[in-house]
């Protein structure tokens, strides 16, 4: 290995090494030998990983024993080298002509790594729900380790990401800090007449830009910022065009800050003119709402707790929502900053834990307009902690 410059870890070895403790007594309860872990948020949770990379075929291997190992192509390996807690002995790069490769596939030289090894028998586990693998992954990996049985390891390890640790929680305060920062420049640019473009331009900068009063810079998030206006705002994930800003109409915002890999998203609704009473009355459903789904937000409720008392509000207002209202939250990289595990939605039974993070997603989309008010949570032993101090409320600009 070449002598590299090592980036600052984000996370202390043993905090790292009781990540690999953990997995692995989950991967002893389900009866897996390996693990294959495709997602690049579980890859940089259990090793640290973190570079856009994933456009390639990558993984981390969880084995028996030892350290994780990080694989990938090879021209990535310097940047596992700078980023990964284990020693340069556990990373492995293949060679550039399997990348993208019509007679030859990344995974043929995974299970040849696997046969030295001797892990190419037993129980295997890969995220077959998964962004990142491939069916044609999965196919050259059950050819080139006929030995081998495969199961679904799917959320296997994002399930044990739930509970934060107090550095997680950290990143996720500076996380807050950033999407207070994007609010607070849409609510001071947005007028009538101001290109959309030109808006999610100021939401970057203030999302990116470094802060002296804050003391860091932001990363970028995984979703880019959705901000549909009008009758557009009846979809929830609408980004933007070069068109200005119309007058009376409504906008809903919705970004994340970003720190670490770590996300706190955050919405707000600004109406461009006089709102209508159904928007109005809308907000006061949907605030009502939040406060008693806050309120439920309790260690020991359940998620599906959260959910029905926001519901209940809203069926006193005579107002419909058919989607789940959250979900959780934390380290993330595209397409999506959710944790695909717990939502907030009825028959969703997990028990709520101190240490675990939401957004709480109280959007509406109807038929030709949509209003959001969000927050990210974190639940505690008492009232859940609300990692962003911004006015609960629409904004209003003539």
């Amino acid at each position: 290995m070449p002598d590299l410059q090592r980036t600052p870890e984000r996370f202390t070895d043993d905090e790292y090494e009781a990540r690999v403790i953990q997995t692995r007594a989950e991967m002893a309860r389900r009866g897996l030998d390996l693990l294959i872990i495709s997602d690049p948020s579980n890859m940089a949770w259990i090793a640290g990983y973190g570079g856009w990379s994933f456009y390639v075929h990558q993984c981390v291997l969880i084995g028996p024993d030892g350290p994780p190992i990080w694989f990938g192509r090879s021209q990535d390996a310097n940047g596992a080298y700078r980023t990964v807690w284990m020693s340069e002995h556990y990373v492995i790069g293949y060679p550039d002509n399997y990348v993208q490769s019509t007679d030859r596939h990344p995974m043929d030289y995974l299970c040849a790594q696997l046969t030295d090894m001797g892990w190419h028998r037993g129980t295997v586990g890969v995220e077959m729900d998964n962004y990142w693998y491939s069916a044609r992954a999965h196919d050259r990996l059950q050819h080139g380790l006929p030995a081998a049985r495969f199961a679904d390891a799917t959320g296997l390890v994002n399930w044990q990401r739930a509970v934060k640790s107090d550095k997680e929680l950290h990143y996720m305060r500076q996380a807050a800090r950033i999407v207070e920062r994007m609010h607070r420049r849409i609510a001071e640019t947005v007028e009538v007449g101001m290109r959309k473009c030109d808006l999610v331009a100021e939401i970057y900068d203030a999302g990116l830009r470094y802060d002296e009063q804050d003391g860091h810079g932001g990363d970028y998030p995984a979703i880019v910022p959705l901000l549909p206006s009008g009758p557009d705002a009846a979809a929830p994930h609408m980004t933007w065009d070069d068109l200005p800003m119309r007058p009376n109409e409504g906008t809903f915002y919705e970004v994340a800050g970003c720190y670490q890999r770590y996300h706190v998203p955050l919405s707000r609704t600004i109406f461009l003119g006089k709102p209508p009473k159904e928007i109005l009355d809308a907000e006061k459903a949907v605030l009502e709402g939040m406060d008693a789904g806050l309120e439920a937000a309790r260690a020991g409720n359940t998620c599906e707790d959260i959910a029905i008392a926001f519901y209940k509000v809203l069926d006193r207002y005579g107002i419909v929502k058919d989607n789940r209202t959250g979900y959780s939250i934390g380290l993330s990289y595209p397409p999506d900053w959710g944790e695909r595990t717990m939502s907030l939605r009825r028959g969703d039974m997990t028990v709520l834990k101190p240490g675990m993070t939401f957004h709480f997603m109280t959007g509406l989309w109807m038929d030709t307009w949509g209003y959001e008010t969000t927050e990210s949570i974190a639940i505690t032993d008492g009232a859940p902690f609300v990692f962003c101090d911004l006015p609960r409320k629409m904004l209003v600009k003539a």
